[in-house]
């Protein structure tokens, strides 16, 4: 985090007439919300950093899209546009991650030291509307979302394992080719059956439309992706809205697009593994959660640990074929790439508890319940499974600041020729607090 904010400001020193540096916040702890604006032009961008935690590659990606915007005038004062680039709308969870930031990156060291918050304490959530936000974050984002009234939103997010997509609010004619061209070019395999959308309409390979907003009960919000969001909040005023996905470690099945051999049958493999799997976690924290009282900071890492813990099963019964979920709907047709991503989620799911729970015994001070063994296990049972039983491969950082740097200027690009209602000026003025130099921070 800090090295994000000191390399914007250095930015910034180089090109004083064309950058500014911005607080438009603060976390829950206090760290500054910065933004980083390149241009003059009345037609706003809002990229958005860091809305997940453990999914650090769009702070890098903004670095670079401000390098970009102020090497080519064609995307500032050819297109009339000011980029804002907000560097981390989740500092505080950014800070929870650097135990596995710094390298090496293996799955093992990843899983460790992951952390996510729970489902209510994600800013781009908004489980009960925008009038009723309650984390600063969120408020912050709002705001400046009402301020701007950007043409065009991208939220910048990371894959742990699987490939790359990207979900809009609006269809962008000419994207789905633009991905393909740079993933193939990059060497970054596309998710063309994600688990995320897997009930959303198609709009071409590996992108997807982001459905209106529904009410339903938690669980139904997390598992079917389909709560009220930040990502939709600005339809108001005709922003086109990206979520760009990019893969940590790519599995090149994800790009398999043909019929499954035995369809059902993987699926009650993969609904078993992750039954198995939680009914093993729910013992482990069972013996282990007495012992967390005098715990610093178990709150934060149990909230996400229970949130998991109440999706696996009805996830398991949703993808079983020998179990009504009580949905009433059945799981659409599917590609071997979507039985693939139903695999990845599912260990995925598992992994992450996992690893949350690691750190609670780590943080006891020793291991009083005894169960550190049964969670290393677990563990490494899940990145063989990734490793070995999937392929997974590291893309080097550069790579995938490339690729998710190259799909928000083919959105940028293509959402620039729509018609749109005006966006407000990005100059001083206009934000939700008084302007912060960096370097007076």
């Amino acid at each position: 985090m800090d090295e994000l904010g000191s390399r914007a400001a250095a930015l910034v020193a180089r090109n004083p007439r064309d950058a500014r540096l911005r607080r438009v916040g603060t976390s829950r702890s206090g760290i500054p919300l910065l933004l980083l604006c390149v241009g003059h032009g009345s037609r706003q961008v809002l990229v958005v950093a860091g809305p997940h935690a453990n999914e650090p590659v769009g702070g890098a990606t903004v670095l670079r899209l401000a390098e970009r915007a102020l090497a080519d005038p064609r995307l500032t004062e050819g297109a009339d546009a000011t980029w804002n680039l907000l560097l981390s709308v989740d500092p505080d969870g950014l800070r929870r991650n650097e135990g596995w930031l710094s390298g090496p990156y293996t799955l093992g060291r990843y899983a460790r030291n992951f952390f996510r918050p729970g489902f209510l304490e994600q800013p781009e959530w908004l489980p009960d509307g925008p009038d009723r936000a309650v984390l600063p974050e969120t408020r912050a984002l709002l705001t400046l979302q009402d301020e701007l009234r950007p043409f065009l939103q991208c939220s910048l997010h990371g894959v742990d394992v699987g490939g790359g997509f990207v979900e809009v609010t609006h269809d962008l004619p000419g994207l789905a080719q633009r991905i393909a061209h740079t993933a193939a070019r990059l060497g970054v395999p596309r998710e063309l059956g994600a688990y995320d959308t897997l009930y959303w309409p198609d709009l071409g390979p590996a992108v997807y439309r982001i459905p209106p907003p529904r009410r339903g009960d938690l669980t139904a919000a997390i598992t079917e992706a389909a709560v009220d969001s930040t990502w939709c909040h600005p339809r108001r005023y005709g922003t086109v809205t990206a979520v760009v996905e990019a893969p940590m470690w790519g599995v090149a099945a994800v790009a398999d697009g043909s019929p499954p051999a035995d369809q059902d049958g993987v699926l009650r493999s993969v609904s078993r593994a992750l039954r198995h799997d939680t009914q093993r976690l729910h013992r482990v924290l069972a013996r282990l959660r007495p012992h967390l009282a005098t715990v610093p900071g178990a709150a934060h890492l149990l909230a996400p640990v229970d949130d998991y813990l109440l999706v696996c099963p009805r996830l398991a019964d949703a993808w079983d074929p020998d179990t009504d979920d009580g949905s009433g709907r059945c799981l659409p047709p599917m590609s071997t790439a979507h039985l693939v991503a139903l695999r990845l989620a599912g260990r995925r799911l598992s992994l992450r508890t996992a690893g949350l729970l690691h750190q609670l015994v780590t943080r006891t001070g020793g291991d009083p319940a005894g169960v550190l063994p049964e969670l290393d296990r677990l563990v490494d049972e899940g990145c063989a499974d990734y490793r070995d039983g999937c392929a997974a491969r590291w893309i080097p950082v550069a790579r995938q600041v490339e690729y998710q740097t190259r799909v928000v200027l083919a959105a940028f690009e293509l959402a620039a020729r729509r018609p749109t209602a005006g966006s407000r000026s990005g100059e001083p003025g206009w934000g939700s607090e008084a302007a912060v130099p960096m370097h007076r921070e």
